[in-house]
């Protein structure tokens, strides 16, 4: 298989249910429960088609991981499509909040699987980052959000709320936290 060469239908099929299960049992945070074999079990495909499209576990969640990646930066530009940017972008940090309660397992999986993979990982925030910056730059633009402020301080912050998912009230206090930083980003008027 070839990176530019795009998979035959019932090859992309399998790959998807390959990722599909990874997902799931990662949300669950069962995935060091299970043999890397289970995975291919799972999804109802042979072993061979699993080692075929990730020849290891750490391959597999790398592909989630981007999978998640790409999701969060499509979500950004469809926000941007649909209302003003500074909206967009507190819907967009809100849904982040959202996102890291419904997917506990996933986020600490991949921080756990991934934690040496750290190329893997940094070309998944930058594009992450990249997305959020357009989106603080068409706020800046509108003239709703503050001009001294960039997208890495935001990106820094999602980081400390995702870091600190084990305090109890976490929920209650990251959605105190976005508030906070929304409030801190708007111009004053």
């Amino acid at each position: 298989m070839t990176a530019d060469r795009p998979l035959r239908a019932d090859a992309q099929r399998k790959r998807d249910a390959l990722l599909a299960t990874a997902r799931e049992v990662f949300d669950s945070g069962g995935f060091f429960d299970l043999r890397f074999d289970d995975f291919a079990r799972l999804a109802g495909v042979g072993t061979g088609t699993l080692y075929r499209h990730f020849p290891t576990r750490e391959a597999l969640a790398e592909a989630v991981y981007h999978g998640e990646i790409a999701a969060m930066c499509d979500r950004i530009r469809r926000l941007r499509a649909e209302m003003p940017a500074a909206e967009a972008l507190a819907t967009f940090l809100r849904g982040m909040v959202d996102h890291m309660k419904a997917h506990e397992g996933l986020a600490r999986t991949l921080s756990t699987l991934m934690a040496t993979r750290s190329d893997a990982l940094a070309e998944g925030s930058r594009a992450l980052e990249d997305a959020v910056t357009d989106l603080v730059a068409a706020a800046v633009r509108e003239g709703t959000v503050r001009a001294d402020v960039d997208a890495g301080a935001v990106m820094m912050v999602l980081h400390g709320i995702g870091a600190a998912h084990n305090r109890p009230g976490w929920r209650a206090e990251a959605d105190d936290v976005i508030t906070l930083v929304l409030d801190g980003l708007r111009r004053p008027v």
